[in-house]
């Protein structure tokens, strides 16, 4: 049995446009640059990270959060085409699945249930569940104890940012990076995946290709 856990926004759901607005909306609030150069070159799943690599000081991260709260607009957010399928597909050929994401569990929990996923993403590990968050390992190691303290070598976290990778990397699981606006292919290798895909529909169903049982 594969344990594959995944990131959430950018890597399941269609997320990463409306990131990149909320966060152009909180630089403009504080008063800092902000462009696509900047977004990915700082991006952090870990918001903390990215505020600080932001340059928004620290005794503006209440209002940076307000200004998040009144602008990113989770009941709105929808699957990238096919993951419902291809997470079906997957759980049908015996793989555990769940997120590992630097989101809230206010925040995405009800997302999963709207989109029809909770009974698929049985494991999940929200930003507040460990001290440290990406690129740390400890959310990835906690999400493989959650799973019945399931081995690195015998788990996969697909994500579509650096730091997804980077965590991977640390906590010895076999990483998967999404490219998207945040990264190329060759910037998640470089991070520590092992391979990358145009989305994690192309890479689910190039992983049950391999992994189809005979007949």
């Amino acid at each position: 049995m594969q344990t594959i856990l995944f990131d959430w926004d950018g890597t399941l759901v269609d997320s990463i446009q409306a990131l990149f607005e909320t966060d152009a909306a909180i630089c403009r609030k504080v008063g800092v640059p902000f462009d696509e150069s900047i977004f990915r070159r700082t991006f952090s799943p870990n918001w903390r990270l990215m505020y600080r690599a932001l340059g928004i000081p620290e005794e503006r991260t209440d209002e940076a959060v307000q200004v998040w709260a009144s602008t990113f607009h989770p009941d709105q957010t929808r699957t990238f085409p096919g993951i419902g399928g291809a997470l079906s597909r997957l759980a049908a050929a015996g793989c555990v699945l769940g997120i590992v994401t630097g989101g809230s569990r206010s925040e995405v929990e009800p997302q999963i249930e709207r989109l029809g996923l909770h009974r698929l993403l049985t494991v999940r590990v929200y930003g507040h569940d460990t001290q440290a968050g990406k690129p740390d390992p400890a959310p990835l190691q906690l999400a493989l104890d959650l799973c019945g303290a399931v081995r690195p070598r015998d788990a996969i976290y697909v994500g579509d940012a650096l730091d997804d990778m980077r965590m991977a990397a640390s906590a010895g699981v076999r990483g998967v990076g999404i490219e998207s606006m945040l990264a190329t292919a060759e910037e998640l290798l470089a991070a520590g995946a092992v391979e990358s895909a145009r989305s994690t529909l192309e890479w689910a169903d190039r992983f049950l290709a391999v992994h189809r049982s005979p007949g």
